[in-house]
């Protein structure tokens, strides 16, 4: 493997080189590691950055082959597939030398961190699906457009809301990087439980969102549609299925869902939170998640021990 990094796991930013491609990540924090892959596909990795969990544990950020500084493919927007995704992934599980490491994926990156957790499941100490689901295409559609009815029910008088709508409806068009960018910040009070009643605090999050046009077909420009369900029972990792009440991609119909398929699983579902419940509600989300991780080390996260191995799982 190319670009070995003596110490992969200071903080800060690191670039692994394999097959030709640089994958950047980025690491923050101290105490046990949770490897941590945003959403989009092609969203910028900052907006998935958790201050509240980096007191406790070696957050590793991902910044995505094909977003922000990490390569791109020859095939460039199209390839960038699940499988794809959690090889690259693996690829850098074996450099982090951890053994077994714990994982966080949010959005897409839930579906990368199901599909990685099924491959992989041995280097997984304990597996965080944050606002996912076990299937994409119509179904799921469905559900958005349902849960996207409700949001614009409960702010039908707010001027904004024409505007953040036709962002909705535009952003599965675009293929251009900044239009994008512009339709991501645009919707992006949807994905709020109460972004008006809180706008002080979330504008600047709103303005710094930006991201990269991946498009969802492979390498042969098919579309990489999921269904998990049949396999999810087998996916005995601990895992912890974390959404928003007001989610309206991956709310709390899916993540009920992963819960009962997902054997060694337990569901929080946070009331003020939408489809960002770390930046609505980090204080509750970061708890969520800390006394997950400490009921598999069988102690607080912070106290510097490696994650638990497979002997160690409660049962």
């Amino acid at each position: 493997m190319e670009g070995l990094d003596a110490e992969p796991l200071l903080p800060g930013t690191h670039t692994l080189t394999a097959g030709g491609l640089a994958q950047r990540y980025h690491v923050h924090g101290r105490g046990p590691v949770c490897l941590v892959h945003p959403g989009g596909p092609g969203v910028f990795w900052e907006y998935l950055r958790m201050p509240a969990l980096e007191r406790d544990l070696t957050m590793v950020y991902l910044e995505p082959i094909g977003t922000g500084a990490s390569s791109r493919l020859a095939s460039h927007p199209h390839g960038y597939s699940r499988s794809f995704y959690a090889s690259a992934l693996h690829r850098l599980v074996d450099h982090l030398g951890q053994g077994q490491v714990l994982l966080l994926g949010h959005s897409h990156g839930g579906f990368v961190a199901q599909r990685y957790a099924l491959d992989h499941i041995d280097r997984l100490a304990g597996l965080i699906l944050y606002a996912s689901a076990p299937v994409t295409g119509d179904e799921h559609t469905a559900e958005a457009t349902r849960q996207i009815q409700q949001f614009a029910a409960r702010n039908a008088d707010n001027p904004e809301l024409p505007d953040v709508l036709a962002a909705l409806q535009t952003v599965s068009s675009l293929t251009d990087d900044r239009e994008l960018t512009e339709a991501l910040q645009g919707l992006l009070p949807a994905y709020f439980a109460d972004y008006w009643g809180k706008e002080k605090r979330f504008a600047p999050f709103r303005a710094a969102a930006s991201a990269t046009y991946i498009s969802h077909l492979d390498a042969n420009l098919t579309p990489d549609l999921i269904d998990d369900r049949d396999a999810l029972a087998s996916l005995v990792v601990p895992t912890l299925v974390l959404a928003g009440a007001h989610d309206v991609i991956c709310g709390a119909r899916w993540a009920r869902e992963l819960s009962a398929l997902i054997p060694n699983s337990r569901l929080v579902v946070l009331e003020g939170s939408g489809h960002l419940a770390h930046v609505e509600e980090p204080s509750q989300f970061a708890q969520a998640v800390t006394t997950f991780i400490s009921s598999l080390l069988g102690g607080p996260p912070s106290d510097g021990r490696p994650p638990a191995g497979p002997h160690d799982r409660p049962r």
